[in-house]
């Protein structure tokens, strides 16, 4: 069972504490990779670049390396984190499903089916950015479908319909996938390391598409989470109360797809992130849907950070970012469901 929501107070350092936590560790993480850089070096660059700062003289190496390189990979994931389990969130909230989480609705195979396509056929029409562009559309089209088998018994969205509809659509992509990496040949390895998840070369670019998504997302689940938090208690109650169910159910899923949309289109496939935030949050400060997604928004962040960085500057060969996450994430969410079964 979730705790009690903890006190205004107590909610309100732990906010700040995890703010100032993350850009601490944006700063810490700038510093770290095979070129070290000292801390006041960065927040010194970082302070000009804002205008904060007077300019002075420095190595003409050190804006490319931090400006470049590591500052769009970095705040990319920081936005990939919070958006995947900020849509956790939504998605455990509005299909009463614990094991919910931004895949529940088949938007990973829609991403990876584009992704895949774009790679076999050696798309180039939008530049670097044609890979990204097609697993954000196949992603909203597997949305668009789901949501389409979803609501054809004119029964309404209910959660159990949106789940079967998801798995359908998903086993289908899967196929679909599994068929695209037969005739990939000597393109295959290149679909299967972006299906497995990296940073690797993000730009400011694709942290533009995860924010343009995450942050309005992140407005409409607050906006909403009144809502949210009556459907939480399932449809007959939430309309009881005055919510217009199939309305706030599809404006919170079309945004939570978008959102998770956004986050796998420029990341691959990174599991468990918002599968197993929402829960660790949810037994610190409570269901409270308007308290859950900004401290969700913010572990997400931290963790994501966290396991890229891991792998960027601490492991001999960079390990694909899915498959770090999974490896983590897999054991502690074991733990959490027997330590929830036994209380």
């Amino acid at each position: 069972m979730a705790r009690k929501n903890i006190d205004g107070l107590s909610y309100g350092l732990l906010l700040g504490g995890l703010v100032l936590l993350l850009l601490a560790a944006i700063v810490v993480v700038t510093g770290m990779g095979y070129m070290k850089i000292p801390f006041s070096e960065v927040i010194r660059m970082i302070g000009e670049a804002a205008g904060v700062l007077s300019a002075t003289k420095v190595d003409p190496v050190l804006p490319v390396v931090i400006f470049d390189v590591r500052l769009p990979r970095i705040m990319t994931s920081v936005m990939v984190g919070g958006g995947l389990a900020l849509s956790g969130v939504v998605f455990q909230g509005i299909l009463l499903n614990p094991l919910a989480d931004p895949y529940t609705l088949g938007v990973s195979s829609g991403a990876a089916f584009g992704a895949a396509l774009a790679l076999l056929f050696n798309l180039t029409f939008w530049g670097a950015y044609s890979v990204t562009l097609c697993a954000f559309v196949g992603a909203l089209i597997t949305l668009l479908l789901v949501l389409r088998l979803a609501g054809s018994d004119g029964g309404g969205l209910s959660s159990n319909n949106l789940i079967l509809a998801g798995v359908i659509i998903a086993a289908i992509l899967s196929a679909g996938i599994s068929l695209i990496k037969f005739l990939a040949d000597e393109q295959v390895a290149v679909i299967i390391f972006w299906l497995m998840g990296s940073f690797a070369s993000r730009t400011w670019a694709d942290l533009l598409l995860v924010a343009v998504f995450a942050l309005p997302g992140m407005g409409l689940i607050l906006y909403y989470s009144r809502e949210l938090n009556l459907l939480s208690l399932g449809e007959r109650a939430a309309a009881s109360l005055g919510v217009d169910t199939r309305r706030v159910t599809m404006i919170l899923l079309v945004a939570a797809t978008l959102v998770a949309a956004a986050c796998v289109s420029v990341s691959g496939i990174v599991g468990f992130v918002g599968l197993l935030i929402p829960h660790l949050v949810r037994g610190v400060v409570g269901p409270d849907n308007r308290r859950l997604a900004p401290i969700a928004f913010l572990v997400g962040a931290l963790l994501l950070l966290s396991a890229d960085t891991v792998t960027r500057t601490l492991l001999p060969r960079e390990v694909p970012i899915g498959v770090l996450t999974a490896l983590i994430g897999g054991p502690f969410f074991c733990y959490i469901y027997q330590r929830r079964l036994k209380g």
